[in-house]
């Protein structure tokens, strides 16, 4: 019986390197620190630096480290359930991050959307134009903002030599700023992925419609959109997922009523010098971001298993 040679194309070293390396990315980068801060999220407090008691030790042997894993106490992610602090902190955070990417949505889409039906010869100007806020420091152009948003500011000037109010707006220190800091912040992190996308629409399909007599708003909600979603979502994504822990925007912008995880976790970790809370309140903080990411792919995974 003649031996069957198998089809199935061998993987040089090279492309097992490939791979290799975004895993040994993810393992020294995010798997690593995670469970260093899982680990101090299971210690107790104490006065000392660190100023935390390790509740196990990797170097106390495997019988020493077995005895210290069964009796590893989840005091600290117990406690984040009985402060009314910290629940409040992660709702306010999604529900701010959420409106904003929203409105970042809104704001966005447009701007992708005259950027991919711009004239070729524009479109590597406004590209640089949308990119260009990356090349001035974070922290100053979130400085500049208390600048325009204070009640002697440039934006309640402007308005009052308009006439359109009396007196100044109090916009500065309230949950309104927070939210154009980071719509003006992340714009770019939304227009550029859906920009991308929008740019590679086949027109060709837009010009049957036209073709057909459908009209140019109806064409839009039935071809642009639903082919524009990957790059929504992505954007979305990119917007979200930073928002949520944001720290230096609502503390620069927002009032002491702005609630947020980011300010609530400095707090713990430089003020009350709580790091085990801090780091179980970090652990909580990757688990509600990632977690639905990683559904959202399985999911679409299958869709596009379904799909095929």
């Amino acid at each position: 019986m003649p031996e069957q040679v198998s089809t199935k194309p061998r993987r040089s070293l090279g492309g097992w390197l490939l791979i290799a390396v975004p895993y040994a990315w993810l393992l020294f980068f995010f798997l690593a620190p995670f469970f260093i801060v899982f680990k101090i999220s299971l210690s107790e407090i104490a006065v000392a630096i660190p100023p935390y008691m390790p509740t196990f030790d990797l170097s106390a042997g495997w019988d020493g480290l077995m005895k210290m894993i069964g009796g590893l106490s989840f005091g600290n992610y117990v406690w984040l359930t009985q402060d009314d602090l910290y629940w409040k902190s992660y709702l306010s955070s999604v529900s701010i991050a959420g409106v904003s990417t929203l409105i970042t949505l809104l704001v966005g889409f447009p701007i992708a959307y005259g950027m991919a039906r711009a004239p070729k010869e524009w479109r590597t100007t406004l590209l640089m134009l949308v990119i260009l806020p990356f090349w001035t420091s974070f922290l100053i152009r979130v400085y500049a903002w208390i600048g325009i948003l204070k009640n002697e500011g440039l934006l309640n000037q402007f308005l009052l030599w308009l006439g359109l109010i009396d007196q100044p707006l109090t916009i500065l220190n309230t949950n309104i700023a927070v939210y154009i800091g980071i719509v003006y912040s992340y714009l770019p992190f939304l227009v550029l992925p859906l920009y991308a996308n929008l740019e590679k629409l086949d027109t060709s399909l837009l010009e049957a419609a036209a073709d057909l007599g459908c009209p140019p708003w109806r064409s839009f909600w039935t071809i642009t959109v639903p082919l524009a979603i990957p790059g929504v979502i992505a954007g979305c994504f990119l917007v979200f997922i930073p928002a949520v822990g944001e720290f230096v925007i609502p503390d620069l912008l927002g009032g002491s009523e702005t609630l947020m995880i980011g300010k609530t976790l400095w707090m713990e970790f430089f003020t009350n010098r709580d790091w085990p809370v801090s780091s179980a309140v970090a652990v909580i903080l990757l688990l509600i971001l990632v977690v639905p990411i990683v559904l959202f792919q399985n999911q679409q995974q299958k869709a596009a298993e379904r799909g095929l």
